[in-house]
């Protein structure tokens, strides 16, 4: 009988049990006032998804543009020398005479 503890041990024993339960479920439950909702963190996923789905879609459009302008200026370009060749062929020839 010895080694068994007293009542009044076994009493403080069962309360510093209940002490630490009571602090770990507190830490348990700040940890959980933390977690997002399943149901939330979907949705914003899916809205995330969408909008990178859009910008690269606008990306997209951008770069088609970029392209098709600089190959309008290339083409105006080339057709105005195209159209000032026979008058600057002619300026070179006449100031040569």
């Amino acid at each position: 009988m010895a080694d068994e503890p007293t009542n009044g041990e076994l009493g403080r024993l069962i309360e510093s049990l209940r002490t630490d339960m009571r602090e770990d479920m507190g830490q348990l439950n700040q940890r959980l006032d933390k977690v997002v909702p399943m149901d939330v963190y979907t949705i914003e996923k899916t809205q995330l998804g969408d909008r990178v789905t859009a910008l690269e879609t606008a990306r997209e459009k951008d770069a088609e543009r970029v392209t098709a302008t600089r190959r309008w200026m290339i083409g105006t370009v080339v057709t105005v020398l195209v159209a000032l060749l026979p008058y600057l062929n002619a300026m070179v020839k006449g100031a040569g005479a």
